[in-house]
């Protein structure tokens, strides 16, 4: 009879309530273990299971082998942040906001708020959505079901299938969240709360992006864990429509950004133009993704990510100022201060 024990490990890597679910789904697939728990605010994972007499030290290593974006130990990680990055970081930013402007000067792009959002804007929100840590579950997705069907010499046709399949769906699910939207009527008053909304999201994903604030992270909007749970585990299926499924199921998983578009879309008021939004934002997120599928590719943990993030963080900051202050000005409460 086989006895079971819990283990508690630090998670090193761990930004926000995607990580958690990614960690638990990958973990619960080794053969000894029969659970495990993540905990954001502690960053750590509780693993229930049988390893024998091995030391913590080796079954912390062994379980790591299966983490995509995260890594196990005994000891707590160190946070030190690295502020010369932002030396870097900032000028990448404002570079950005100057670029953003100059294309809203020609109307290609506007702010994201509960009025008009151009397909420009949700495609270029799409693509920093693709290089931020909440996407990491997404790309662990990927991870996941490529090497489910590695194992029978399948690489290829299940990624193609996997990025079909999440286009066509955020075109489809992004057209029933408009047509739902066109049952409410928003006056200035809705307008303004889903435009403050929306700010908000957009603030604390932006802080979180930077890894300085760790207590906010617990502020980021996400899907109902039993729900992500459910999603991941439809990769460990070797089913011919298993990838289609995964590319569907993307629409669900716990990302801030992805959120924020959806709650964006009610606005639209009809089919067509909710659906076009999702599928415009699912192509920005798709070439990063795609180099995911196909060269696993991990920005996370490359050394220039602390730049890289913090000039994303940065960046959806900028993103959520301009959005609330518009939203403050559309409703009369301050003068219009970004009129370009």
């Amino acid at each position: 009879m086989e006895q079971k024990n819990t283990y508690t490990f630090n998670v090193h890597g761990m930004h926000c309530n995607a990580c958690v679910v990614l960690t638990e789904g990958e973990l619960n697939k080794h053969p000894n273990v029969s659970s495990a728990r993540s905990d954001l605010k502690s960053r750590s994972v509780e693993v229930c299971g049988d390893f024998g007499g091995m030391p913590l030290e080796d079954i912390a290593k062994e379980l790591t082998n299966l983490l995509s974006q995260h890594s196990l130990s005994m000891e707590k990680e160190r946070k030190e942040i690295p502020w010369k990055e932002f030396g870097t970081a900032v000028p990448i930013a404002f570079g950005f906001a100057l670029v953003f402007v100059l294309l809203q000067k020609f109307g290609i792009v506007n702010l994201v708020s509960a009025g008009d959002v151009t397909y420009g804007t949700a495609f270029i929100v799409g693509i920093v959505a693709s290089l931020s840590t909440c996407m990491a579950v997404v790309g662990g997705l990927v991870l996941s079901m490529s090497a489910t069907f590695a194992r029978e010499g399948d690489k290829v046709r299940p990624q193609i299938l996997f990025h079909i399949g999440r286009i066509v769906s955020f075109f489809i699910l992004g057209g029933v969240i408009g047509a739902v939207g066109s049952a409410f009527q928003l006056g200035a008053t809705g307008t303004f709360v889903l435009g403050m909304i929306i700010g908000l999201v957009m603030l604390v994903l932006g802080i979180n992006l930077l890894d300085i604030f760790h207590w906010t992270k617990r502020l980021q909007p996400s899907m109902p864990k039993f729900l992500s749970r459910r999603v991941l585990r439809i990769t460990e299926i070797n089913h011919t429509f298993t990838p289609v499924l995964a590319g569907i199921a993307t629409f669900f998983l716990p990302c801030g950004f992805t959120q924020s578009m959806q709650i964006y879309t009610l606005s639209t008021g009809s089919f067509l133009g909710g659906g076009l939004t999702m599928l415009t934002f699912a192509l920005g997120t798709f070439p990063v993704l795609a180099l995911i599928s196909f060269s696993s590719l991990s920005i996370h943990t490359g050394s220039k990510a602390g730049v890289f993030f913090k000039s994303a963080g940065l960046i959806v900051i900028l993103f959520a100022v301009f959005n609330i202050i518009n939203s403050l000005a559309a409703i009369g409460w301050i003068a219009p201060v970004f009129n370009f």
